[in-house]
C-alpha cells in the first residue's frame, strides 16, 4: 500500500514506512492474515495516547494562562475523546487505510468510530518513533487545535453530569444514577457502555475509553433526550 499521499496530506515523510504501516494494523486482521509479518497497531496507540496528552495540555496551560486545572481537564477531554480523535481521523482519509478483518470492515458505527480513535493514537505514536516529539506535536497543533473552538462553542467540554444532575433534581426531584451496561474489548483497551437512570427508569446511555468518558456522554443524552437543554 502507498502512503505517500497520506504522508502529504499530514506532512509527515516516513524513514520507516512500516511503523506508518503498523499504525493501521487493527488487531482484527491478524486474525484472518497471521502470516502477514506485522504488528497490531496498539503499541503505537499507547505510545501515541501519552504523547497526544501532552501536547494537549501543554498547548490548553498556555492558551489559558488564567483558567484553572479543573476547567482545562476539561477541555482536554474534549479535545482527545473518541468522537473528535475519529472526526479528525475521517479527515484525514484514515478509513482508507486501515487494515481490518472482513467483518470490522462491514461495521461502520460506533465501533467504527473507536477504531479511527485509536488509529489517531497508533499514527501520532508512528511520528513520534519515527520523527521525534517535534513533528509529533506539528501533527497534532494541525489536526486537533484547530477544533478547540468549535468545542468551546457547542458546550461539550461543560460538565454534563453536574448539568444533568441539576436539571433532573429541578425537574423530577430525583438524584441520577450511573451503571455500566456493557465492557468491550481487551483489558488495555476497554471501551464502555453506561446507563444514566431516573429512579428505575433508563433516560439514555453513553459510550467512551472509560467509565468517565461514557458517563458524561450518557448525561449529555440525557439532557438532549429530556429536552433540559
Amino acid at each position: 500500500m502507498d502512503f505517500s499521499a497520506f504522508e502529504q496530506k499530514i506532512g509527515v515523510v516516513f524513514s520507516n514506512k512500516q511503523t506508518l504501516r503498523q499504525a493501521f494494523v487493527h488487531r482484527s486482521y491478524l486474525n484472518e492474515n497471521k502470516n502477514v509479518g506485522l504488528a497490531h497497531n496498539e503499541r503505537l496507540e499507547f505510545l501515541g495516547d501519552a504523547v497526544l496528552e501532552l501536547v494537549v495540555t501543554d498547548y490548553l496551560f498556555h492558551r489559558f494562562p488564567e483558567t484553572d486545572e479543573g476547567v482545562l481537564t476539561s477541555y482536554r477531554a474534549a479535545l482527545v475523546n473518541a468522537i473528535t480523535l475519529s472526526s479528525a481521523s475521517e479527515a484525514l482519509g484514515v478509513n482508507e487505510f486501515l487494515l481490518l478483518s472482513h467483518g470490522e470492515k462491514k461495521d461502520t458505527g460506533r465501533a467504527r468510530q473507536y477504531i479511527l480513535a485509536d488509529a489517531f493514537e497508533a499514527i501520532t505514536g508512528a511520528i513520534y518513533e519515527d520523527r521525534g516529539y517535534e513533528a509529533a506535536k506539528g501533527f497534532i497543533a494541525s489536526t486537533i487545535f484547530p477544533r478547540l473552538d468549535e468545542v468551546l462553542k457547542s458546550g461539550n467540554w461543560i460538565d454534563a453530569k453536574s448539568r444533568f444532575q441539576e436539571a433532573a433534581q429541578e425537574n423530577t426531584g430525583i438524584t441520577p444514577s450511573y451503571k455500566t451496561v456493557r465492557e468491550t474489548g481487551p483489558d488495555h483497551d476497554k471501551h464502555f457502555t453506561v446507563g444514566v437512570f431516573l429512579a428505575d427508569v433508563k433516560v439514555a446511555e453513553g459510550d467512551g475509553k472509560s467509565k468517565q468518558e461514557a458517563e458524561q456522554e450518557a448525561a449529555r443524552n440525557a439532557i438532549k433526550e429530556k429536552g433540559w437543554m
